[in-house]
């Protein structure tokens, strides 16, 4: 199944890369420590957004708005933003997505100090700002493919990276806590705007970004309208773990016959790359199911809590939940895994709900929090496994694209989970809220997991075997160099004896 990272190198095998050389991969560090502070923002945000409009509108109606609107924008136009990167290469569409993004912000923090602004154009900015969002993380995502192409470098560098956004999300509320007691709520939205501003250009600015001329940041082509969705090599090796993760980029992306796709989708089908243009439909419904059962413990969180009489535990229990996922992320990426990814991405859906099921049965808040600290080992696993996933399976000048619609599907799941525990907490039990929380992660996971097989019909025919690629086509090149070294000895005697 797996086994520890630590201990000697086998021979023939690589030692195992450590988070130290992650860190010291050229021309990663500034660019990590750009976008990390630039989605800090991202954390600090959504609540100053909902102070901020509150206390300018005097309304939770307007102000709850405002935030869904910014919400919703951000997540429908993810791909897009995505999509337009993925073409013209990251430096520019982000520079000017983040001066929209700050500029918005700015005025939203003018509206909300200056008063007297009408409810609708609060509400307005709000969604104008989520709808010019920097794809920060989507994009950093897509240079680590290309900064570290060892497949056990990546996943230690997608782990840390798991890791290190879930830590910023827990930051950004205390950041913005700790300014709303000495300023107005509007200036949590001016640190954000100077946050995502200062952290996008450092992120531009830095080498990994600029070597990226033209095209997508995982170093593909942009000109991508007639590319096929994936080789068939590149589709099936990513099943295989880590080494299908390498074979995949080592493998060229075939051209498809000039002017084929266009007359099958749309134009906007064609930019937006969805999950059926790089075989993924499953690792979004996967990640879509996560985000549907973590919006949703959200809510019964709170419910929990508040039925116990210790509404104040709220931030201990979601607090577990992020040190279990930070914990969980960091030995994550430390073993090196047999299983394939797809199959891990399952176990830990299906491992998600198991402990999320019974948790509405806990004696009180801090049996809560041991439990949601057990939930988390599994978050940045799933979410680590769905971008490698991700990454595998989408040609190179779509992997920003395959990175937005991973986030997508799970911001989107946890706003219809938490539009939908609001709805049955009034009508359920809150044990049975969470054991309903958990059910779309069992059946996803659980479908995933299902073995696959053909559907025939009676007097059908069985279909002509696939033409299967020569052995060598197939190998990773690291497989390959090992191989030729282990056959060369070989070689050797068989032509000293010939001569």
């Amino acid at each position: 199944m797996s086994s520890p990272s630590s201990g000697p190198a086998l021979p023939g095998r690589a030692p195992r890369p450590t988070y130290r050389q992650v860190l010291r991969v050229p021309h990663a560090a500034r660019a990590m420590a750009g976008a990390l502070l630039g989605r800090l923002s991202y954390g600090t945000v959504p609540l100053s957004l909902l102070l901020a409009v509150r206390e300018a509108s005097g309304s939770y109606a307007v102000a709850g708005t405002a935030m869904a609107l910014f919400g919703l924008a951000g997540v429908a136009l993810s791909p897009a933003r995505a999509a337009v990167i993925d073409r013209r290469g990251p430096a520019r569409p982000l520079t000017a997505l983040a001066l929209c993004y700050a500029l918005l912000l700015g005025l939203l923090t003018a509206a909300a100090v200056g008063g007297g602004v009408p409810d609708a154009a609060l509400v307005a900015l709000a969604a104008a700002a989520g709808a010019g969002t920097p794809p920060l993380g989507p994009v950093m995502r897509a240079l680590w493919s290309r900064l570290a192409p060892d497949p056990e470098l990546l996943q230690r560098a997608y782990s840390l990276d798991s890791v290190a956004e879930e830590l910023l999300y827990v930051l950004g509320p205390l950041l913005v806590g700790l300014l709303v007691a000495f300023a107005s709520p509007a200036a949590g939205l001016a640190l954000s705007a100077v946050l995502v501003l200062v952290g996008t250009l450092a992120l531009t600015s830095s080498h990994a970004v600029r070597s990226t001329s033209g095209g997508s940041p995982a170093g593909g082509s942009a000109a991508d309208d007639g590319a096929a969705g994936g080789s068939a090599a590149g589709g099936s090796a990513a099943e295989g773990g880590s080494a299908g993760a390498a074979s995949a980029k080592a493998t060229p992306v075939a051209a498809a016959p000039s002017g084929a796709a266009p007359g099958r989708r749309s134009a906007a089908a064609r930019l937006l790359g969805g999950p059926r243009r790089w075989r993924s439909a499953p690792v979004v419904l996967l990640t879509g199911a996560l985000g549907v059962g973590l919006g949703a413990l959200d809510l019964l969180v709170v419910a929990f809590a508040e039925e116990a009489g210790a509404p104040g535990a709220v931030a201990w229990v979601l607090a577990a939940l992020s040190a279990g996922s930070a914990v969980g992320g960091l030995v994550y990426g430390a073993v090196r895994w047999r299983l394939p990814l797809r199959t891990r991405l399952a176990l830990a859906a299906v491992g998600l709900g198991l402990v999320l099921a019974p948790a509405g049965l806990a004696p009180g808040p801090f049996a809560l929090a041991l439990v949601a600290a057990l939930a988390g080992v599994s978050v940045a696993p799933a979410l680590t496994t769905a971008y490698l996933l991700a990454d595998a399976t989408a040609p190179p000048e779509r992997r920003t694209r395959a990175g937005a619609w991973v986030n997508t599907a799970f911001n989107a799941g946890a706003a219809a989970g938490t539009a939908a525990a609001g709805l049955v907490l009034g009508s359920l039990p809150v044990a049975a809220c969470f054991a309903l929380a958990a059910l779309p992660l069992l059946l996803a996971g659980l479908g995933s997991l299902a073995p696959r097989r053909a559907v025939r019909t009676a007097g059908a025919t069985a279909p002509a075997p696939a033409r299967q690629e020569p052995r060598e086509a197939r190998e990773p090149q690291q497989a390959r160099e090992v191989r030729a070294a282990q056959k060369a000895p070989e070689q050797a005697r068989t032509a000293r004896t010939a001569s």
